[in-house]
């Protein structure tokens, strides 16, 4: 008998791994299985927005899913997705003045998340994910810089091996980052042993070697300052979600590392040269 599988993704599964996961359905049934990507929040309940068309690429979440509404408001540079329906909570228990703030004058949750059209010409294409509004910053020229944007394409370009990276940057002159490997990076050095440490991957030569050319290759191939990355550091330790560095949906809380791991960070923009910084 032949198995349909629905698979929510979410709207940060990198392209490489989507394309894996294509690459499976075929070998094994002989066809693609048909997933789904979508956006919501516990706050929905927890599904609000959905792409289900016979071909969906990391990124794209579709449309609302029936019963709610979406409000798109331009905040800065970037459009917040903001729900209003049977699904959304109504607040947060005994949190009178939290509950508040968390719905506009129209009655629609803020989310926070951020999206813009699949397809300006055609909305019915639906949206894709932009990341956060929250988490954009400008530099010291003043230009905007899109942090999910730049984050995803270095987690793209970087895979299998970056896990997640934090963009560094604000009221600075210069884009930096904090890397998070994933342990298989032990690939890439024959010195290696799998299972090594995050410790050991970020002073480890060959791993080194490879974020540098990676870093390189970033850096070429950016379009102005507010896209390239003039500098990284590879994290020594994962990330914390004691400390909040991972958010309820499995994902960095950008402001939550850069907080934590601030030594780190003045390391990146150190006048005196970090022997652990590696340059573009």
């Amino acid at each position: 008998s032949r198995v349909n599988m629905c698979f929510f993704a979410g709207a940060g599964l990198a392209q490489p791994v989507w394309d894996k996961l294509d690459r499976v359905a075929e070998a094994h049934c002989g066809e693609r299985i048909r997933m789904l990507t979508g956006l919501g929040m516990t706050e929905t309940a927890p599904f609000a927005v959905c792409a289900n068309a016979h071909r969906v690429q990391s990124g794209h979440i579709g449309l609302p899913a029936p019963g709610v509404e979406l409000k798109l408001v331009p905040q800065g540079d970037k459009i917040e997705v903001r729900y209003r329906g049977p699904n959304v909570t109504p607040g947060y228990w005994r949190a009178a003045e939290v509950s508040a703030r968390a719905f506009d004058e129209e009655g629609f949750f803020r989310s926070g998340d951020a999206a813009r059209f699949a397809d300006e010409a055609n909305p019915a294409r639906g949206l894709r994910f932009d990341g956060r509004t929250s988490e954009d910053f400008k530099l010291m020229s003043g230009t905007w810089v899109q942090v999910g944007a730049r984050r995803h394409a270095v987690v793209e370009a970087g895979a299998p091996y970056v896990q997640d990276a934090v963009v560094t940057g604000h009221g600075r002159d210069e884009l930096g980052l904090l890397v998070f490997l994933w342990p298989r990076a032990a690939e890439l050095s024959a010195a290696l042993k799998p299972g090594a440490s995050l410790a050991e991957l970020a002073a480890d030569p060959a791993v080194r070697a490879w974020m540098q050319a990676l870093l390189v290759r970033l850096a070429a191939e950016a379009k102005g300052s507010s896209a390239r990355f003039t500098r990284a550091l590879l994290l020594d330790a994962p990330p914390s979600m004691a400390l909040g560095e991972i958010t309820d949906k499995g994902s960095i809380n950008q402001r939550a590392v850069l907080q934590h791991r601030a030594a780190w960070v003045e390391a990146l923009y150190a006048e005196a040269p970090d022997p652990r910084v590696l340059r573009a």
